[in-house]
């Protein structure tokens, strides 16, 4: 068994050499603590206190960002919240078939979102419905989803915003073909150029596809993010259970850059994506962005997160809130003042019962929609299978008649 120490510190001369005989309990607990802190190596602009911190690489992707530009970050991380909220709310009362929570990872999907271009697209896995509201998707097409009514509704072309993936992983594969096709059709090589990026879990790292797609685009210098949201628990298991280094190192044995960032700083994940995604558009192959964050409620509604982890951890990442510490942020330097704070919360609760009604009174789908858009062009075939399955299906409705 290698060293821990080796595992966190894999630099030449930068730590023990690895050996055979078992580890000390100190350096297996320097180990586990590289997966589950974010250590030295993270990039962070904004502190949980609310303080703007500088960086000489990574400041120069946020010049633009101002105290409007601030207060729109603010209010889109406070309406997402709220919509997911509202969402898990509705699951409980039997609207939703099951809701997938995103509190606590909101300045990691706004951040990454806000920094796409108009012809980037972006591979989510089922989480991702704050970057689907930054794509311009439409948050009540995401409850079709899940009340079963439709499979990913909108054009996923018009918006950059491919559907929703549910198969651990498989979006990686998906988006890194993606992008190969943006590289073969010299999309790529100029501040025009196009990207891809993709979103998976820390428990998506231990799925074969992640790291197929990986070799891929590494072979293929493929124009692809992957951005890896560390939320901590791949449902019950703890990234520590998962890896023996911090996740982002992962990237430097397939040959490309890895960073770590903090993902619950809005600002910080905006400036890492803006540089990822700038890199991958002018032809300098994939970047892996680890988001260090948490998942502040359970994996799924029909998870209990009581059942594996400690109450305590949950308190001392609600010091660490990405809203909190934009509004401390805009509170403190005079960028918003409590009229402001107060008007995006009623706008919040607006967009929450704006969601409701529409979920309480969403129509079902006719049964021949099932049949809709499976081909590009009319198929003899699948027309001879709806007629057979609408003829089968009114034989009850007749049989009901007598």
């Amino acid at each position: 068994m290698s060293s821990p120490e080796q595992w966190t510190r894999p630099e030449p001369g930068a730590g023990p050499a690895a050996t055979a005989a078992e580890p000390t309990p100190e350096q297996v607990i320097a180990g586990l603590r590289a997966t589950t802190e974010g250590g030295a190596e993270l990039t962070q602009l904004l502190n949980p206190e609310g303080e703007r911190l500088s960086s000489a690489m990574f400041d120069p992707y946020v010049a633009d960002i101002d105290a409007e530009a601030l207060r729109g970050l603010y209010r889109d991380m406070v309406l997402v919240r709220r919509g997911d909220r509202e969402s898990n709310a509705m699951q409980r009362q039997g609207q939703l078939g099951i809701w997938v929570p995103l509190l606590g990872q909101e300045a990691a999907q706004i951040g990454s979102g806000r920094a796409l271009r108009p012809q980037d697209m972006a591979f989510p896995s089922y989480r991702e419905h704050g970057v689907a509201y930054t794509r311009g998707v439409d948050f009540r097409e995401l409850l079709g989803i899940f009340r079963c009514t439709d499979h990913s509704g909108w054009d996923f072309k018009a918006h950059g915003f491919h559907p929703y993936t549910i198969v651990i992983g498989n979006q990686v594969l998906n988006a890194t073909g993606y992008a190969m096709g943006q590289k073969f059709e010299g999309k790529v090589g100029d501040d025009d150029g196009e990207a891809t990026i993709v979103y998976f879990g820390d428990g998506a790292t231990s799925q074969g596809d992640v790291h197929e797609g990986f070799v891929w685009a590494a072979v293929y210098d493929a124009p692809v993010v992957f951005f890896c949201q560390n939320n901590q628990w791949a449902i019950s298991e703890p990234t520590e259970r998962q890896s023996r280094l911090p996740l982002y190192q992962r990237a430097r044995g397939y040959g490309f850059p890895g960073i770590r960032v903090d993902g619950n700083d809005v600002l910080a994940c905006l400036a890492v994506t803006r540089w990822a995604l700038d890199e991958c558009r002018h032809g300098n192959g994939p970047v892996l962005i680890e988001a260090f964050t948490y998942r502040m409620d359970a994996h799924t509604t029909t998870d209990d997160p009581t059942r594996y982890r400690l109450s305590d951890e949950l308190e001392v990442w609600k010091h660490k809130d990405p809203i909190e510490r934009v509004r401390a942020h805009l509170a403190r330097t005079g960028g918003a003042d409590t009229a402001f704070f107060e008007a995006v919360q009623a706008e919040a609760d607006s967009f929450a019962a704006e969601l409701r009604d529409f979920c309480f009174n969403m129509p079902d789908p006719p049964p021949e929609r099932v049949f809709a858009n499976v081909y590009a062009e009319p198929s003899p075939q699948l027309d001879a299978q709806r007629e057979e399955y609408l003829a089968y299906l009114s034989g009850f409705a007749e049989a009901g008649e007598h």
